[in-house]
């Protein structure tokens, strides 16, 4: 690889890098060719694009981002094969390398994961990412949580206005008599 491919390489990754709020670097080395390509249908199925890199390029387009994204714990977890898994949901990756090791075994490994300037270091934390709620179920639970009381205040006014009506209309008929 000649500089120029090298400059272009590093310029498409970092244009990943800040376009992506969540991506895994993973070791999928010792998988074969087949397995590999099966983890790929997976992680497509999934929307995750998975990308085999070469770790200084990786770096070299991390350090050139600004420092408030909180790339710099990263950087250990840049040796040996990996291979970065961008997805748009923040479990996704982790759903995906779940769902191959159960048909396939224990690769490939989570070395590292970024989620919007959060880093999860160790493949310890794969059933905790795998458990993270993406965006949209967080905004469903919110919503389910504020529709509750609303939805209580509502049939406690309902309960209470047709109790007043029988009353109202008990009084009418008592004052009839």
């Amino acid at each position: 690889m000649n500089k120029t491919e090298k400059a272009t390489a590093i310029e498409s990754l970092k244009e990943r890098f800040a376009n992506n709020d969540y991506f895994y670097i993973a070791d999928a080395s010792t998988l074969t060719v087949a397995e590999v390509n099966k983890l790929r249908g997976i992680c497509f199925k999934r929307g995750v694009s998975m990308q085999v890199v070469k770790n200084t390029l990786a770096r070299k387009a991390l350090e050139q981002l600004p420092e408030e994204n909180n790339y710099a714990p990263l950087f250990d977890s840049l040796k040996g094969p990996s291979a970065i898994l961008f997805a748009e949901i923040g479990n996704a990756p982790a759903k995906a390398i779940k769902e191959f090791r159960d048909e396939q075994g224990e690769r490939p490994v989570l070395k590292a994961a970024y989620i919007a300037t959060s880093i999860y270091s160790g493949d310890n934390q794969l059933d905790t990412l795998a458990k993270l709620k993406s965006r949209d179920e967080v905004l469903a639970d919110i919503l389910t949580l504020l529709q509750s009381p609303m939805q209580n205040l509502l049939s406690g006014l309902n309960g209470a206005g047709s109790r007043l009506a029988g009353a109202l209309k008990t009084l009418e008929e008592r004052t009839e008599a």
